[in-house]
């Protein structure tokens, strides 16, 4: 019978789930229920393999226990938990149900239940980092590569604190964020790669191993060898919890990233700077009872999704704390760490949407611009004086603004064709500029430093940097 999504409880699993159906089912093949017990299963496999290459175990049961794994579904081992009351004692009961007698000792052998689980979560988190998530980030790279070459020229003018400032170009206010989230990848990708397992028993101390090994931590570098990834340098029950917890704080880290975007975009968009706006389908409804609106809900969703899930680097850190050997204090909680990793991904794919059909208003951005651009000249003709030696430039231009909102008149004005209203010790520093500082003064429009040439820097670098990964 057809599984009825409506049904579920998380919003995952129903509202996003249909908005993204393709990418929640490749997320499905690691961070489902099936998937984790399906990666469980090889790990156990893969233990059983390296026994019969060591020749604890014949070959034949290492192609018994092989084939047994394959054949468990989840709802075995649901039903056989039940009676366990423990869910990896419950997995090895399925498996030695479907092999020989000969075969039965050698399932699980040696190993204890955390090696099975931490060693199958470093695995999902690892291949899908690699196969969804960074492929995903990479292609929202792209985008905002392309969109920044494109605009580099566009100029914008620059905020702080919310006002006007400088100008800037809108294709160098992209670049921060192809540099921040290039970063982010590269921290996310390091991090996935540097996950661990262990195949190091009870307490992690090799206790059992180490009755038929000479060299145990080779046996455990063995099997995870098989599995594709590094042993924990030191485990007790479980493997050091700070490799998973550097994995986590790479993705909140970038989904930081994402809903700073989110926020900046979705401002520009405000009725009163309206510089940008996101695509609005013919079909598309923008409120209920007002049908002139147009919101920019794809970034307020962003941001809203990482106010959800950003703080549950919170139990994340909380969970590196387990009691001598190992608790359990951290066995439920862990449980819900791939819904940060789906959400991450999922805000990934909606703001590649949202930006491959961004609408850049360049005629507002410029009548922005044009609102203060006069005052513009405040900073390049406070450093200009400062260089002549003025002994409180600052002061003087700050002075010079104040005069500029009492009369009307522009800096520029004031400092060339009404200069009555000019101190006359700054007269004499003026007259030190040059023709080519004036020509600076003269075009506000001109005076935004290197925002062309380190947009092209940026892209430049990151787009070499994609073509290597």
């Amino acid at each position: 019978m057809e599984k009825d999504i409506f049904a579920s409880i998380s919003p995952l699993d129903h509202r996003y789930y249909l908005s993204y159906q393709e990418l929640f089912d490749q997320l499905a093949e690691y961070f489902s229920e099936n998937a984790l017990i399906k990666t469980q299963l090889e790990v156990e496999a893969a233990l059983t393999r390296i026994l019969a290459r060591r020749g604890i175990c014949p070959e034949s049961v290492s192609r018994e226990v092989d084939e047994a794994c394959q054949s468990i579904r989840p709802e075995e081992v649901y039903a056989e938990e039940e009676k366990t009351k423990h869910n990896i004692r419950a997995m090895v009961n399925c498996i030695q149900r479907c092999v020989s007698v000969e075969a039965r000792p050698f399932v699980h052998f040696t190993s204890t239940s955390m090696d099975i689980v931490d060693t199958a979560n470093a695995l999902r988190f690892f291949r899908a980092t690699n196969e969804v998530v960074l492929p995903g980030l990479k292609r929202l790279l792209e985008t905002l590569i392309k969109i920044a070459r494109r605009e580099k020229d566009v100029l914008q003018m620059g905020r702080t604190h919310g006002q006007h400032a400088v100008p800037i170009t809108f294709g160098f206010a992209v670049a921060e964020y192809v540099s921040r989230l290039g970063n982010r990848y590269l921290k996310i990708k390091e991090a996935a790669e540097n996950l661990r397992g262990k195949i190091a028993g009870a307490v992690g101390a090799y206790n059992a191993s180490s009755i038929f090994f000479s060299d145990p931590e080779v046996f455990e570098a063995e099997v995870l060898a098989e599995l594709g990834i590094k042993p924990s340098p030191y485990s007790t029950q479980i493997v050091e919890p700070e490799f998973l917890t550097d994995y986590l704080h790479a993705i909140v880290s970038a989904y930081g990233v994402l809903a700073n975007l989110a926020d900046d975009f979705r401002h520009l968009q405000r009725t009163e700077i309206s510089e940008i706006g996101e695509e609005f389908a013919t079909t598309q409804v923008g409120s209920s009872t007002m049908p002139h609106k147009r919101n920019p809900w794809n970034f307020e969703h962003v941001k809203s999704m990482w106010k959800a899930f950003m703080p549950r680097m919170i139990t994340v850190y909380l969970d590196q704390i387990s009691e001598h050997q190992r608790d359990l204090s951290n066995s439920a909680s862990s449980r819900f760490n791939p819904e940060i990793v789906v959400s991450f991904a999922a805000a990934v794919e909606r703001l590649n949407r949202v930006l491959s059909k961004l609408r850049v208003d360049k005629e507002r951005m410029m009548k922005n611009v044009e609102l203060t651009q006069e005052y513009v000249i405040a900073e390049p003709l406070y450093i200009l004086l400062a260089s002549f030696g003025h002994p409180d430039a600052h002061e003087a231009v700050r002075r010079l603004t104040i005069k500029s909102q009492e009369t009307g008149k522009t800096v520029r004005q004031l400092i060339t064709t009404d200069r009555e209203h000019v101190d006359p010790e700054l007269l004499t520093y003026l007259e030190k500029l040059s023709e080519q500082q004036w020509e600076i003064l003269n075009n506000p429009q001109a005076y935004i430093g290197l925002s062309v040439r380190k947009t092209e820097l940026i892209c430049d670098r990151w787009e070499e940097c994609l073509r290597s990964q």
